[in-house]
């Protein structure tokens, strides 16, 4: 087992997974990013908990987008002593990358394609949903090819909310719809936002899914992943698979990778 730590934007997101990555996370956990320094709640507090409750555990594997807080787990990591290792563009994810400029892929879209990669989800359309909304395309015969970026549904609502007079702040997107016609402001925005969300995602999913057919590539695992993921299920064509430990579990498999 090790210590798997995902530290996006938002929330860092935190488990235990057996190496190799075949098995579900265990004590899972978020910390939002904003508070990572804080004493009783914060990345340190966090890591000082799971290593009293599991000394076994001598390595952490992490990936990160927000390279500021890299010096605070490094530090956090000599004090317990154990091992910390990083997911980057050049290291071993299990798939070749033949993304132009390796460097500019976020090290948790490379978490997510060694995670599928590892369960044998290839070729993959993963959709990671969350403050951002990336696809990332992990083909047989390419590897990590590319991706896209997308605004979350949440951003849509905050934008219209900023950018006009009269639209208030709607942040509930998870009750369920009763209608596609909505009978007040709040209903019509909560509506654009969750169908207009899944049609973007269906959009891109239907136009990626045809260029692999035209590569030759077998149909592929639509693997989703992120605090959004609810907002659509059962409203794709595709069968979806949800994996909201995919990112950890892909830090435990490049880790093993990486270390033979």
């Amino acid at each position: 087992m090790l210590i798997c730590i995902d530290i996006g934007n938002t929330h860092v997101h935190h488990g235990l997974v057996a190496s190799g990555g075949q098995s579900p996370a265990r004590e899972q956990g978020d910390i939002p990013t904003a508070a990572i320094e804080a004493p009783d709640v914060g990345l340190r507090a966090t890591l000082v908990s799971l290593h009293a409750r599991h000394p076994e555990v001598c390595d952490i594997a992490f990936c990160s987008v927000v390279p500021a807080t890299t010096p605070l787990l490094l530090q956090t990591a000599r004090d317990l002593n154990l091992g910390v290792w990083q997911l980057t563009h050049e290291t071993q994810i299990g798939v070749p990358i033949t993304y132009p400029v390796p460097a500019e892929i976020g090290q948790d879209r490379l978490a997510n394609a060694a995670g599928a990669a590892a369960l044998g989800k290839l070729p993959a359309i993963v959709i990671d949903l969350g403050t951002a909304v990336t696809f990332d395309i992990v083909s047989q015969r390419g590897g990590y090819e590319g991706g896209i970026i997308t605004p979350g549904p949440a951003l849509m609502t905050r934008y219209l909310h900023e950018k006009t007079a009269q639209l208030p702040l709607v942040e509930d997107l998870t009750t369920p719809l009763d209608s596609a016609i909505g009978k007040s402001t709040v209903e019509a925005m909560r509506i654009g936002a969750v169908l207009g969300f899944s049609g973007v995602v269906q959009a891109c999913v239907d136009q990626v899914s045809a260029e692999l057919t035209a590569f030759g590539e077998p149909p592929a695992h639509i693997l989703t992943s992120g605090g959004a993921s609810a907002l659509v299920a059962g409203r794709l064509r595709q069968p979806v698979t949800d994996l909201p430990d995919l990112t950890l579990r892909g830090l435990a498999a490049a880790w093993a990778l990486n270390r033979e």
